[in-house]
């Protein structure tokens, strides 16, 4: 847990009234707090078009499990908690959003019969929309949802999810998770913003959520609130290229802010006009790794890829590591598995690397 998170939580109990029946909370309690221990779930997303692995963003949340529900809810529902994107240990961009202030708390409640979503927090950098959202049925138990068919997790029970923004749908690039074991009937949203779309969307906007739960004949509609929260955007177009005897690797163009690293690269086989069908599946199994000036590599999150002529080009979404990153390193791989979280030093392209400053 973060200082900022741990102070704002002792703040906050001080601040809380005495128990009618019970006094003030003892001091084993409120130590409980301090040495929760964490737990972070992984998993792989998949998008539309050439298929790329993608880590599930874990989350952990302080407010269950060692205080009373009436207890945590009291927690849950005082702004001086702070952010809740700042206990995602899987996605450092997240993270950094929570930190330093750059999410939107948000309180928009929708419900029909028994079944109420409630929008708690959003971050928007440009390049994703993410967000967060409470869920209370009575079929919903410590994030195990009943469909009236089988019992699946709550995640699993959420289906045809639409994002719509003016009108505009993108047509990829929405992923949700549950938010962690703590908050197991808390879901995590995140929408990528097409680089196509980008100009289109302007820095307020309200977007429409759409989506159906398995076993209720019903399409909830959500309003959720977007403010863009940085403007400290890097955006730079190296046209790096390197080559050896078969590949030729070009990184165009980096789109870098504190939440969201963007990478536009190509990768192409030399001597060839056109691609056969091994030849293509050969360049779908190379993927780029993409580190910071302190050696942290940025987690991948989404990619899409078309191919063209004798290349294959990429369009890659990292988590960004730092506010204050002064320049990338990309490395191309080959890809062993779906999930590239995990490279060996054998599967890097050797003498293949470029570095990218930033300004």
């Amino acid at each position: 847990m973060s200082e900022i998170v741990r102070s704002r939580i002792d703040a906050t109990l001080d601040s809380l009234p005495e128990s009618p029946g019970n006094g003030t909370m003892n001091m084993e309690s409120h130590q409980a707090h301090k040495k929760h221990s964490r737990r972070t779930h992984k998993g792989l997303r998949r998008i539309s078009g050439v298929a790329i692995a993608a880590a599930v963003l874990g989350m952990t949340v302080f407010a269950s499990g060692f205080v009373s529900p009436a207890m945590a809810d009291s927690l849950r529902s005082i702004p001086l908690v702070g952010s809740l994107f700042s206990s995602i240990e899987a996605d450092m961009g997240l993270r950094t959003a929570g930190n330093e202030g750059l999410t939107t708390t948000v309180d928009h409640s929708f419900a029909y019969q028994d079944v109420k979503f409630k929008v708690l927090e959003t971050v928007y950098d440009g390049t994703r929309a993410a967000f967060l959202v409470h869920v209370t049925a009575p079929n919903l138990n410590q994030g195990m949802y009943d469909n009236g068919r089988d019992i699946v997790k709550l995640s699993s029970g959420v289906e045809n999810v639409f994002f719509d923004v003016n009108g505009s749908r993108p047509d990829s690039g929405l992923f949700y998770s549950s938010a962690g074991a703590n908050e197991p009937d808390t879901l995590l949203f995140e929408q990528v913003i097409p680089a196509d779309h980008t100009r289109a969307i302007p820095d307020q906007f309200e977007a429409k959520v759409k989506l159906t739960l398995q076993g209720i004949d019903h399409q909830f509609e959500l309003t959720v609130p977007f403010t863009k929260s940085t403007t400290d955007t890097h955006n730079v177009q190296p046209n790096s290229t390197i080559e050896n005897d078969l590949y030729t690797v070009t990184v165009n163009k980096a789109e870098v802010t504190p939440i969201t690293t963007r990478l536009t690269a190509s990768i192409a086989l030399k001597g060839k006009d056109t691609l056969s069908n091994k030849e293509e599946k050969q360049l779908r199994e190379i993927r780029f790794a993409v580190y910071d000036d302190q050696g942290r590599q940025l987690t991948a999150l989404s990619g899409e890829g078309m191919y063209e002529a004798n290349q294959l080009n990429w369009e890659s979404i990292y988590a960004t590591t730092a506010k204050d990153v002064k320049y990338l390193v990309v490395k191309p791989f080959k890809v062993k598995d779906d999930f590239a979280e995990d490279i060996k030093d054998n599967q890097f392209i050797k003498g293949m690397e470029m570095k990218i400053q930033l300004p």
